[in-house]
């Protein structure tokens, strides 16, 4: 930042010399070197900016020459003019004074005799320590944002850094005038944020807003909002954003589009507290399309199984497909939401769902559609979709994915997936899925799942493969599985039937076409093979576990 001439003439060297203003401009003016000379034609050696350092010998010449002294100064663009009075001038000619007025070019009076050479020194150390300080700041921009483009930082970094750097806010937006990233300063977010569209539509394009991406294919802006006076620095840092955003869309171009980035930003900033404020998050929600006004949100995780690909490219290449179909899903039903790509083929979402909205009709049709797009993805063969608690606070939705992607692996883990088992939360319905088996299937798979949907049998089903879970379920069957294999019986079946009608044997022995003196007897030998009592609930819970675990682990082997 160059000196002004105020800013010279509050110099104690100065100071010590007694300036007077005596007529002129304002003082703002920028100093860029200091200059002494007692010719008349001095101004023939100038470039402009300059302080001029004067005894007034061409000031002596009579009024002509002072007039044109003064004339030929003005042109050549100097700071303001600084008259030592003294032997040769003590006080300054009314025409100077009135012409300084008339030309704008401020016009100082020393009333003390002062050396030139320490104003010189003075002037010109702060002048090149402040070029300086230009240099190094320009070194520290290069240096920071090249750091920044060789390790691939976030979009949402970017902006941060170019606003750390100008302590002020500053907003990237797509052509459509979404928010991809912002970073904000001196100012809420939801302030910034606050009729975006309109705002940003009518802003101006003038040295706070920078296209953003290579001259011919421009596909954002980078806006300072700040109500600063325009600097070199500013512009420079924004210039450098704008260039490490363009080299970051250049490799990423193959990858997910801005637009989605943004949206995985801002899920991952709610999930990890760095955004706390709830206004502040609807506000960069609704600026990246989700509806935000008599909504509620729900939490979904999308879950698929697909066949193995060893090569990464091919990996990468069906998540993007994966999260274009969630996102073609959710056009076509019409719907609203934030979406991120999260490890493997998962992809998290918060839905907003109009309040007057029948809630399952909506998650019906939403989740129907995603499925029905995920489904044609090369490689994908089953989609399980996951859904939390509704809420009206996005933030708090946004902190329940992590039970919604519970919930999805839960159900995606399971044989058939839990949509094989009946709708049904009654036990007759339970016990008719069990009984016939492990591979029982229904029809129609479920469009969507909740907690309540999966409970023991989602449990076991992600620890099914720890050895002590393992252990257990053959601790407590090897023996009746090994009675079975040598005696060509079916005891285990017999099991697990009466525990699926809850030991009712009467049930049970109409179920399986027997008379009851002859279940009594398989139900004995049941009891002494495995060294148990029936009638102990402990003793049927743990053998019902066992079932399951075998259950799952077997199906696992099928998949």
């Amino acid at each position: 930042m160059l000196l002004s001439v105020a800013d010279v003439l509050a110099m104690p060297v100065v100071r010590a010399g007694e300036p007077q203003v005596v007529g002129g401009g304002s003082l703002d003016r920028p100093v860029r070197w200091v200059h002494v000379s007692d010719l008349p034609d001095v101004a023939e050696l100038l470039v402009g900016g300059e302080l001029m350092l004067t005894t007034g010998l061409a000031l002596t010449d009579g009024d002509e020459s002072t007039v044109a002294y003064l004339r030929s100064l003005a042109a050549a663009g100097v700071a303001g003019l600084v008259v030592e009075l003294g032997d040769a001038v003590p006080e300054l000619p009314r025409v100077v004074v009135e012409l300084a007025d008339e030309l704008e070019l401020p016009v100082v009076a020393l009333h003390r005799v002062t050396r030139f050479v320490e104003i010189t020194e003075a002037v010109h150390r702060v002048i090149v320590a402040d070029q300086y300080a230009e240099l190094e700041f320009a070194r520290t921009v290069h240096e920071t944002f090249t750091e920044l483009s060789v390790r691939r930082a976030s979009l949402a970094e970017i902006v941060k850094t170019a606003a750390d750097m100008l302590d002020s806010s500053v907003v990237l937006e797509d052509l459509a005038h979404r928010v991809l990233a912002l970073t904000a300063r001196h100012a809420s977010t939801s302030t910034i944020l606050e009729n975006w569209e309109t705002t940003s539509r009518l802003w101006p394009d003038g040295w706070d807003v920078v296209a953003v991406g290579p001259h011919t294919q421009r596909w954002g802006r980078l806006i300072l909002r700040s109500s600063r006076v325009p600097t070199p620095r500013a512009r420079m840092v924004l210039e450098r954003a704008a260039q490490t955003l363009t080299l970051h869309r250049m490799i990423d171009k193959d990858r997910f589009g801005l637009h989605r980035q943004a949206q995985t930003g801002l899920i991952d900033d709610m999930v990890n507290g760095r955004v706390l404020d709830e206004r502040d998050a609807q506000a960069r929600a609704a600026a990246l399309g989700l509806l935000t006004r008599r909504v509620n949100y729900v939490p979904l995780a999308v879950a698929v199984a697909a066949l193995a690909e060893a090569d990464q490219v091919a990996r990468q290449r069906r998540s993007a497909g994966v999260l274009d179909a969630v996102t073609h899903g959710l056009g076509l039903s019409r719907a609203t939401a934030l979406t991120a790509a999260e490890h493997g083929d998962r992809v998290a979402m918060v839905l907003a769902v109009v309040r007057s909205a029948d809630l399952d009709d909506t998650l019906r049709a939403v989740c129907t559609a995603i499925t029905a797009e995920v489904r044609r993805v090369d490689g994908v063969h089953r989609v399980v979709i996951g859904v939390g608690a509704e809420g009206d606070s996005l933030l708090d939705t946004a902190r329940e994915l992590a039970h919604a992607s519970h919930v999805a692996e839960v159900a995606l883990s399971l044989e058939s997936s839990v949509s094989d088992l009946p709708r049904s939360r009654g036990t007759a319905g339970a016990r008719s899925a069990i009984a016939s088996g492990p591979v029982a299937r229904v029809a129609e798979p479920r469009p969507f799942y909740r907690s309540g949907d999966i409970r023991l049998r989602g449990l076991l089903s992600l620890i099914r493969n720890e050895p002590g879970v393992q252990s257990f379920a053959e601790t407590e069957l090897s023996a009746l599985l090994r009675y079975d294999i040598h005696h060509a019986a079916d005891l285990t079946r017999t099991l697990r039937q009466f525990l699926d009608v809850a030991g009712n044997k009467t049930e049970l022995a109409k179920r399986l076409n027997i008379s009851r003196p002859t279940l009594y007897d398989r139900l004995a030998r049941i009891e002494r093979i495995l060294d148990v009592d029936l009638e102990d609930g402990e003793s049927r819970t743990s053998l019902h576990t066992a079932l399951l675990i075998r259950d799952l682990s077997a199906d696992a082997d099928m998949l």
